[in-house]
């Protein structure tokens, strides 16, 4: 069975190590642990990995943030994986640092990447792993923030973090979402 996860970020050197790329870390780093590789195809960069009789095109966008449902929309049709098989990974400033949140679908809670996504692919009906980078910013200071480098405490953490978001994308897709959330959901 063919899932498709998607990595969301920005691509360019200057948001390479920034908040906002947190989906592209993961997809990353699911894909280093299976030494596939990334190869430049249409509208991003697409690594191939098989874990237990799945198959999983890791994607990571090159239509930038508020564009990405273009991409997805895109490798949906040239896959042929329906809906129900897309996961997305997503920095999300309503969750603390470091903090997990898996769900089955759901609105976009502001994110134009995920506002992109179900505009494009027709619905919120995907799963998504929302990655917690905080909310320690100043009244108006949201976009700086998340465009923001992180602190050197958060870089040390980002390895550990960056591996319970690849074991959560495998649990999702061999035992299923909701033993993926009550797995791996960060408890308040």
């Amino acid at each position: 069975m063919k899932y498709l996860i998607v990595g969301l970020g920005n691509i360019g050197s200057e948001y390479a190590d920034t908040r906002h790329n947190a989906g592209f870390l993961v997809a990353d780093t699911l894909a280093a642990r299976s030494g596939a590789p990334f190869t430049s195809d249409r509208y991003g960069s697409v690594a191939v990995v098989r874990h237990r009789g799945q198959e999983l095109i890791v994607l990571k966008p090159s239509t930038y943030m508020n564009l990405s449902g273009k991409a997805v929309r895109y490798w949906m049709q040239h896959e042929r994986i329906p809906l129900e098989r897309v996961f997305v990974v997503v920095d999300d400033i309503a969750l603390p640092f470091g903090h997990l949140r898996i769900r089955k679908n759901g609105s976009d809670g502001g994110h134009n990447g995920l506002k992109s996504i179900a505009e494009c692919v027709g619905g919120p009906d995907y799963g998504r792993l929302r990655f917690g980078i905080g909310g320690d910013f100043a009244r108006g200071q949201q976009v700086d923030y998340v465009l923001g480098h992180w602190t050197a405490e958060e870089r040390a953490a980002l390895p550990e973090l960056t591996d319970r978001c690849a074991d959560a994308i495998l649990s999702w897709v061999t035992e299923g979402p909701d033993r993926a959330m009550n797995r791996f959901n960060t408890k308040k």
